[in-house]
């Protein structure tokens, strides 16, 4: 059952046993609710009197009469005011008259009135009280037993009432608690969120989309060891753009960019997602192949990059280096990508001189405007 399906005796568990050991905690036994049922006949004629008297006390002071506001409120409070009276000295303190205290409690709590207010008013209706009962009693004794149980039935009621005044200003802290909570998670989330974004970002080249220089070291290592764990071989393609600075000079640097933003489109659309494809550096790129070797390296996926280069990029040359490590013996890192930086730099080599020459295969093959991608 949810708590606001409860009633308030259920929610503060309190049931006819937990009442009479109330009771018997303020001292309130049978002979006091016989005194207080006797004096009731007393003070009904005196109600109206008695309710009066008390909200010209009330009203007097400006903090309780800014709360009660306007006549309308005042008619209803003091027709409530009589009931509590009449209540008081019903002689009957069961389940519903705690009931009733405990949802005095709570309204006190909601329309904001302090505890020093409702204190001060509970006093001030004992006096009242008090002094009509003097008056009305003449008995000396039965006068003091009187006054001794209507004490201890108000302390009874003011227990209550402050149980469910405090259970309020509980609950108004544990939901402000979870709204803290809760704002403290979705703070948390954001900033998780943006750590990631700007990891990406730190990772990431921003022309391309491809991963960056600074990202490659870290994942040639945890490929590596990874292909050790599975006995695995692994190979490394070196990529430069041929003739990229005569490209910037002569078509200028926009055109420059836009080649090679196309190519990181080539190459992230060509490679599969194992793969770890980066932009090294200027117009070199590094992809790092695991579970392949050079041979495949060369002939599947520098094919179809010459394919696609075919297509979106045609006249562009690469020169491009390979090398491979594993499954028996692992080179370092930075000896896989020294070994196709090498490779790379050779064919480049033979690929200016053969431009020079004007005779080798690439050369006609660039001049008839086709893709060519150096090994």
């Amino acid at each position: 059952m949810k708590q606001t399906d409860q009633t308030l005796l259920e929610q503060l568990r309190i049931t006819e046993f937990e009442i009479e050991q109330r009771k018997h905690l303020f001292a309130l036994e049978p002979r006091d609710e016989m005194l207080l049922r006797a004096a009731g006949n007393l003070v009904e004629s005196h109600l109206e009197e008695l309710v009066t008297r008390f909200y010209e006390l009330q009203t007097s002071t400006p903090e309780i009469a800014l709360l009660i506001g306007d006549a309308d409120t005042l008619q209803r409070l003091r027709a409530a005011q009589r009931r509590y009276v009449v209540d008081l000295f019903s002689g009957i303190y069961d389940l519903e008259y705690v009931n009733i205290r405990l949802r005095i409690g709570l309204v006190h709590k909601r329309i904001g009135v302090e505890p020093k207010l409702y204190l001060a008013a509970v006093d001030s209706l004992k006096f009242l009280l008090a002094e009509k009962l003097t008056e009305l009693i003449p008995e000396s004794e039965v006068r003091r037993h009187t006054l001794l149980a209507l004490d201890k039935l108000m302390m009874f009621d003011v227990a209550l009432v402050f149980e469910t005044y405090i259970r309020s200003l509980v609950a108004e802290i544990e939901t402000s608690r979870n709204k803290s909570e809760q704002y403290a998670r979705a703070l948390e989330e954001k900033v998780a969120t943006r750590t990631r974004q700007l990891e990406e970002l730190s990772r990431t080249d921003p022309l391309t989309g491809l991963l960056n220089r600074r990202y490659l070291d870290e994942t040639l290592t945890r490929v590596l060891r990874s292909a050790q764990r599975r006995y695995e071989k692994v190979a490394l393609v070196y990529l430069d753009v041929d003739d990229f600075k005569m490209l910037n000079d002569s078509e200028g640097h926009q055109r420059g960019d836009e080649v090679l933003r196309m190519l990181g489109e080539i190459i992230g659309r060509i490679t599969r997602l194992e793969d770890g494809c980066f932009r090294y550096g200027g117009d070199e790129f590094c992809i790092v192949l695991p579970n392949c070797d050079r041979k495949q390296a060369e002939d599947i996926f520098l094919g179809r990059l010459t394919d696609e280069l075919a297509v979106g990029l045609p006249g562009l040359t690469l020169s491009v280096g390979c090398s491979e490590t594993g499954p028996d013996d692992f080179v370092l890192p930075e000896e896989l990508l020294g070994k196709a930086d090498q490779r790379m730099y050779e064919m480049k080599q033979r690929h200016r001189m053969d431009v020079a020459a004007g005779s080798d295969k690439t050369g006609e093959q660039a001049s008839e405007g086709q893709p060519v991608v150096g090994r």
